[in-house]
């Protein structure tokens, strides 16, 4: 692996649009543990071969290399990620960048308590837990596993070793979880967690998306008021795809609102999947492939300039350009399911959600 020394720019690069490369999602393994009826309904999938997945010596070589782009937060993906055998090394050897800013996970929880130690000793500075819903028995329907009592665990000890700052991931569907907004927010209460409540996106191919199950911005935010009373906008610059809000108690929460309201002007993210495909937009079909070059030892000023290349021709407006059809032709299934079935790439638990 190419190992000269390293370049550093005065600013971030930036795309056709202006929008910065600032931050990185790192995907480190296809797999997980539950089988979300929205992100991955089936039982099997086509995995990636286990020989193509990054060593972790080479997603830090990577993730040097972004950094010297402008990307300053990187947060660590699956899948689920603590499936991937001794995260928290990786996490050690990202900490030693200092350009790195900060180092997030996202997880669904089942194996956090046992980890979370490892991973606060280790530098990771921040944690989000997906949870869609505190019934165990809505959990089983939604997961097709019976492991709500291990998420609730994992949730609590992030704080009992010390990290500070957890969110909790809250996809809000229509007739499933949407009588669940305030107990939910009651919850990020008792364990010191902000809510985020995401809007429901058409993603991926294998889910069975449909414009009706999606609880908008504008529903949340109706029911939160009628519940709490005035609730007020949090003002701040920030390009993270949350709009925030305060309740009269001064608890905060966040709405993602992707769906009907895409965040595409302000994004300065790009993916990176297990075997090192880089993605420029959750929604793309195709991704360039920085894995081969890395083993046939390509220089580094190469793939340097390979990425800022890349990033600088960027014009991708996904979920913009997606919830355009539901003005023309309709939605419809976004990638059919024989496609995804030639190309695991294509579905989002390949490249991190």
């Amino acid at each position: 692996m190419p190992m000269s020394e390293p370049q550093v720019l005065s600013e971030p690069v930036k795309d056709l649009w202006g929008r910065p490369l600032r931050s990185l999602r790192v995907s480190v393994t296809d797999r997980c543990n539950l089988r979300c009826q929205y992100c991955m309904p089936e039982e099997e999938y086509v995995w990636l071969p286990r020989e193509t997945l990054l060593t972790f010596k080479e997603i830090v070589f990577l993730t040097d290399l972004f950094s010297e782009q402008g990307v300053d937060r990187v947060r660590i993906t699956g899948g689920e990620p603590l499936l991937r055998k001794d995260l928290a090394s990786l996490i050690g050897m990202l900490q030693k960048n200092t350009r790195i800013q900060d180092i997030a996970m996202t997880t669904n929880g089942v194996l956090l308590a046992e980890h979370a130690q490892n991973l606060f000793d280790a530098g990771l500075h921040r944690i989000t837990v997906s949870l869609d819903t505190l019934k165990a028995e809505r959990f089983k329907a939604l997961t097709r596993r019976d492991t709500l009592a291990q998420v609730f665990e994992g949730i609590e000890s992030v704080g009992r070793v010390g990290f500070h700052g957890l969110k909790l991931d809250t996809v809000a569907m229509k007739g499933y979880n949407d009588d669940e907004l305030i107990p939910l927010i009651e919850y990020g209460k008792r364990v010191n967690g902000e809510v985020r409540f995401i809007e429901y996106m058409d993603v991926g191919g294998a889910n069975d998306w449909s414009a009706d199950k999606v609880f908008s911005r504008k529903e949340i935010l109706v029911m939160l008021s009628r519940y709490y009373g005035a609730i007020e906008p949090v003002h701040e610059i920030s390009s993270a795809p949350a709009q925030r809000f305060r309740l009269p108690d001064g608890t905060t929460f966040g709405i993602i609102p992707s769906t009907t309201t895409p965040f595409c002007s302000t994004c300065d993210r790009s993916r990176l999947t297990a075997d090192g495909m880089w993605y420029l937009c959750l929604y793309a079909k195709t991704g360039l492939d920085l894995r081969k070059p890395i083993r046939a030892r390509r220089s580094r000023e190469d793939l340097v300039s390979m990425i800022q290349s890349v990033w600088e021709t960027r014009r991708d407006r996904g979920a913009e350009e997606r919830k355009e059809l539901e003005f023309s032709t309709g939605r419809g299934r976004f990638i059919d399911i024989d496609r995804l079935r030639q190309d695991p790439h294509l579905e989002m638990h390949a490249r991190g959600g």
